[in-house]
């Protein structure tokens, strides 16, 4: 029961955080891009499938390392631990890559205003 708990709060909260920075992360993604769709689309699309795959990886992992829950205050606490590790991880990655983002958006800025003189 443990398992199923735990596997449906990580695919609720990976569908619902993921299309949220999809969408919403487009909008800054394409700013930091100068209004470049082509690229922003592209690189949207492969933060969602990378937030997809690290998100199945880390569930499985957790999973494999699971301890024996013998109680129902045993699965409460296992299941809150693991669930906030994966919540934790995944805002560290995201702020991460928004920083990424950010450089090369600084970088694309200061290619073009060289390239203006």
């Amino acid at each position: 029961m443990a398992y199923i708990i735990y596997l449906l709060l990580t695919y609720l909260i990976t569908v619902h955080v993921g299309m949220r920075f999809y969408k919403n992360g487009r909008l800054y993604i394409l700013t930091l891009m100068k209004g470049d769709e082509a690229t922003t689309d592209s690189i949207n699309r492969i933060l969602l499938i990378g937030y997809y795959l690290l998100n199945l990886g880390y569930a499985a992992l957790m999973i494999s390392n699971w301890e024996t829950v013998t109680t129902y205050a045993d699965m409460v606490r296992t299941i809150t631990t693991m669930t906030g590790r994966i919540v934790l991880t995944l805002a560290v990655v995201h702020y991460m890559n928004m920083f990424v983002i950010y450089l090369a958006g600084r970088k694309n800025k200061s290619l073009t205003h060289h390239k203006n003189y």
